[in-house]
């Protein structure tokens, strides 16, 4: 639209007057601009992505086992913010995860709700055995994001 208008401009000039070649490059870098934003936008953010760093999935480890998390795709913020492409941890230890429709309940031994924006969490009273950790991003009514952002390891404390 912008080309028009600086084509129309263009138009009107009196006779013996030059047309300034400045607006028609401005235009056309305007427009082109405006038309591959939305298409470069999407590739910026990506998939929002939830890794566990730490522990390496089927390691053996002494306790406390330090639960590591990286994120892309998305901000890790305490539960309390409402924004979009926003999200906190949670970590399913040893136990499966609820309706991913549905919000993660609270008090539930083995889920662990990380509110604070944290990105780590040191699991201290693991048994020696197998264990498994899910971790899974949700937004601040602690609904999972969706598609599911999520990721497991599986682990020995010995």
């Amino acid at each position: 639209m912008l080309l028009t208008e600086a084509s129309t401009q263009e138009s009107k000039l009196d006779a013996g007057q030059e047309a300034n070649p400045v607006k028609i490059r401005i235009a056309t870098l305007v427009l082109g601009a405006a038309i591959l934003l939305p298409v470069a936008a999407p590739a910026q953010t990506g998939r929002a992505k939830v890794k566990i760093v730490a522990p390496a999935n089927g390691a053996t480890v002494s306790g406390p086992v330090k639960v590591v998390l990286q994120a892309t795709g998305v901000e890790i913020v305490p539960a309390t913010v409402e924004r979009p492409g926003t999200g906190h941890h949670h970590l399913f230890v040893d136990h499966d995860l609820t309706p991913v429709d549905d919000t993660i309940p609270r008090g539930v031994t083995g889920i662990l709700h990380l509110g604070r924006g944290q990105t780590e969490f040191v699991l201290d009273s693991l048994a020696p055995g197998p264990h498994r950790v899910i971790a899974v991003v949700a937004d601040w009514k602690h609904v999972p994001l969706k598609p599911l952002v999520a990721d497991t390891v599986r682990f020995t404390v010995k």
